[in-house]
């Protein structure tokens, strides 16, 4: 096996791939999956450090701003980080891109809120490194609600399926119109990347296809 992946990913360019996704779609596990097959260095967004996350998920319009500023700064100190010489690996996969960071600006924020909010991004996303490629995980709201109650965090207990339902348009929206990195869009409603290896295998070599466009569409399907 461990031949074949040499083959695979011996001639390709790509060295930091970030996973990106809503809520449940499972990006924290394919990028740790991804890290053990390639012996990356993996980065995960520490989204349990932010005090303010169970309290939003809870009352929204109180606690929207606290938590996006909170999330905006975690974000790019950690992003700061990818900077820093590593001479142990050669891969990177994160399991977020800074920039989604708007994508729950724009859509809890209220208007004075997001215009203090625009103010402080625009004098950091210039020093944010760039990934090499990014994976985004599209998912149907019943697959991702599914997902998110058989995990079963506490802080998640209250999430509403109208705030998923909302999210997964905002990413979409995003993610058709993003240009900064090559992308590959694929569409996991059919599959199960975590649980069946054959799934994962054929992702994994969608990812590390040669000759891909700068936007790519990976929609799989399986035999019933």
């Amino acid at each position: 096996m461990q031949q074949s992946i040499e083959s695979l990913i011996g001639q390709t360019d790509i060295r930091h791939i970030a996973i990106e996704g809503v809520i449940g779609v499972g990006k924290t596990s394919l990028a740790e999956m991804l890290g053990a097959r390639l012996g990356a260095k993996v980065v995960m967004e520490k989204f349990e450090e932010n005090p303010f996350l169970p309290k939003f998920y809870k009352d929204q319009k109180h606690y929207a701003f606290q938590t996006q500023i909170f999330f905006l700064l975690s974000r790019y100190r950690q992003q700061q980080e990818l900077f820093q010489a590593d001479l142990f690996h050669r891969f990177l996969v994160t399991d977020y891109i800074f920039a989604k960071d708007k994508i729950f600006a724009y859509l809890t924020l209220q208007d004075d809120e997001l215009r203090l909010y625009e103010t402080l991004v625009s004098t950091i996303e210039h020093k944010i490194p760039t990934p090499d490629l990014v994976v985004y995980i599209q998912s149907s709201v019943e697959r991702l609600m599914s997902n998110i109650r058989k995990r079963g965090r506490e802080m998640e207990r209250d999430m509403s399926e109208q705030y998923i339902r909302d999210l997964n348009e905002a990413y979409n929206y995003f993610f058709f119109r993003y240009k900064a990195a090559p992308l590959l869009i694929v569409n996991s409603t059919a599959i199960d990347f975590v649980n069946n290896e054959k799934h994962f295998e054929d992702l994994f070599k969608e990812i590390f296809r040669s000759n891909k466009a700068p936007v790519e569409y990976y929609n799989p399907v399986v035999a019933s």
